[in-house]
């Protein structure tokens, strides 16, 4: 399934509404960079890649704004890991 991800800068995160509830992937803006702090999925929504999709979404963001990526999030840590393409 594809989700409409859209990039709230006011409240520094990627997010997506599915079912009208709100999942995201928040960040803090550092020199150059990003630092991904927490990735949240409401639990009715769980198992459907959601988080995966956010953090794919802000990851290719921070690749064409060429910024670097602190992955503080367990989540996003482990995204990296397994998608070796975004190293």
């Amino acid at each position: 399934m594809e989700y409409i991800i859209t990039h709230n800068q006011k409240a520094s995160r990627f997010e997506t509404i599915v079912g009208g509830q709100v999942a995201y992937t928040e960040y803090t803006s550092v020199e150059g960079g990003l630092e991904f702090t927490h990735t949240w999925v409401p639990e009715k929504l769980e198992g459907k890649d959601i988080a995966s999709a956010l953090v794919k979404f802000a990851m290719d963001y921070a690749r064409e704004n060429n910024l670097k990526v602190i992955p503080v999030c367990p989540f996003v840590k482990a995204f990296l890991l397994k998608h070796t393409e975004y190293k």
